[in-house]
């Protein structure tokens, strides 16, 4: 039995959202995910904020995104719904938050510490309802290649028609050159999908999950060559990294002319992001615009990432400031689709769509915060975070401490204003603590074994090391 969702009499206000909001340019649109691992917010060449220099590389070069880019609208405040890759994926799946889905990790847990980490589980579970359930109701052909990294039976068993299977991280580790961690075997199984429903007339949602940039030191010899000669820059100097986001590049663009070639571009959305951010770090002295941590920690260069959408109705070279998430997917998707009832009781998105065609009003969600929870030791001691317009709160839960940012004037965090707007600061604690109840989210808990001798060494603050 699926989960409880919505009927037409319910009147919820996500249907009622999604009721009110002008019809789409083209009824039921083809929809390309394209979801990179482990990228950070200003991996890419091309900025994440047209106002802020090193919200892109000054060593990565990513053509194809770029123009890619020019021809969307580009979001600097779109965030994965975790810093960790599995659960952002079951996160966009089902349109709910990690915290309320209870999958908040996908490394196994660290002990030792002074708390025992959160439960997470491991598997997405048969009753629950994913998007592509419901877009193959509506007549949608679905696809799913590269990694899944969800079990639960691989995605055929949860909407998807076809797919690579019930694939992990290490399924990527034998491609190497000519085809990186099977970047280029993605885009001609897609390339075969698409030209297939091109022939039948029939719409399709196709989600690539690249398995890059997992695996650098796979990327093509020739691309590693290049950016071995090349000058580091200030943001980024690792040439294998810098040489498979060109490889992931390449193959985005391959995908991307193959839209083109099958005549699709004018009733297809492709929208562009990352799982969680890429490594950590500060920043550097005086920086104001590059974002602070990494993967495994709140800290914006954990979740932020880049987020562009290109598609019917959305103006070229368009941006848009609102802080949006991959949660928002599911009922923005639907919405496309044209379905408008039989969705899951307790999404925590909202649809983008008036936002995309150039609205200037708020993303309406159930509860328009955004919920960040990772009870976990992994790049930093166990977090929750909310963000309530420019305004975000992170509470340390080992030591029950808390710093609130304006991300507006100061992306990087480094300004805690908690105790200067106290009054602010606690009415966002006790937002975070309330949101956290109701999402049933599992919370850390004292070590009752804990010997600081044997503890683990503590981590740098929004520092992490990368993971296999």
């Amino acid at each position: 039995m699926k989960i409880p969702i919505i009927t037409h009499l319910a009147f919820t206000a996500c249907s009622l959202l999604l009721a009110a909001v002008e019809p789409t340019p083209v009824p039921h649109p083809n929809i390309i995910v394209l979801l990179a691992d482990d990228q950070s917010w200003n991996g890419l060449s091309t900025r994440m904020h047209p106002d802020m220099p090193g919200s892109r590389s000054d060593y990565h070069e990513t053509p194809n995104l770029e123009k890619f880019a020019a021809s969307g609208m580009r979001f600097s405040n779109g965030y994965a719904p975790a810093p960790v890759c599995s659960p952002t994926r079951i996160s966009l799946l089902t349109g709910m938050t990690p915290a309320r889905l209870g999958w908040t990790k996908a490394a196994p847990p660290e002990s030792g510490h002074k708390l025992v980490e959160g439960a997470s589980r491991k598997s997405i579970r048969a009753e629950e309802t994913t998007f592509p359930e419901l877009l193959r109701g509506a007549g949608y052909a679905t696809a799913h290649f590269g990694k899944w990294h969800l079990a639960g039976g691989g995605p055929e068993a949860h909407g998807f028609d076809v797919s690579d299977g019930d694939t992990g991280n290490h399924d990527a580790d034998p491609f190497i050159d000519p085809n990186p961690v099977d970047i280029f075997g993605m885009t001609e199984r897609a390339k075969s999908f698409m030209a297939a429903r091109a022939e039948e007339g029939k719409p399709f949602y196709l989600q690539m999950s690249y398995h890059a940039l997992h695996r650098p030191e796979n990327a093509l010899k020739a691309s590693l060559a290049r950016f071995s000669a090349k000058t580091p820059g200030r943001i980024h100097r690792d040439p294998a990294v810098a040489a498979l986001s060109y490889d992931l590049d390449t193959g985005v663009g391959r995908l991307l002319d193959a839209v083109a070639t099958l005549g699709l571009e004018k009733n297809t959305y492709v929208i562009y992001m990352a799982d969680n951010g890429g490594g950590g770090g500060k920043g550097g002295k005086g920086s104001t615009d590059r974002l602070h941590g990494g993967k495994g920690a709140l800290w914006e260069g954990g979740i932020r990432v880049p987020f562009i959408v290109r598609g019917p109705g959305i103006e070229p070279g368009s941006w848009c400031h609102q802080p949006v998430v991959g949660y928002d997917w599911f009922p923005t998707f639907c919405r496309w689709a044209g379905i408008k009832d039989d969705l899951p009781s307790k999404l925590d998105g909202g649809d983008l769509t008036p936002v995309l065609l150039g609205r200037d009003q708020p993303v309406e969600r159930h509860d328009p915060a955004l919920l960040f929870h990772f009870p976990h030791y992994q790049g930093d001691t166990p977090q929750s975070a909310i963000r309530e317009g420019d305004f975000k709160l992170i509470l340390s839960i080992e030591t029950r401490t808390r710093k609130l940012f304006d991300l507006r004037h100061d992306p990087a965090e480094r300004n805690d204003l908690a105790n200067e707007r106290k009054e602010l600061a606690d009415r966002l604690e006790s937002r975070l603590r309330e949101r956290l109840k109701e999402a049933g989210a599992a919370m850390p808990t004292v070590n009752p074994d804990y010997d600081p001798a044997a503890a683990p060494a503590p981590r740098r603050e929004g520092k992490n090391k990368r993971k296999p």
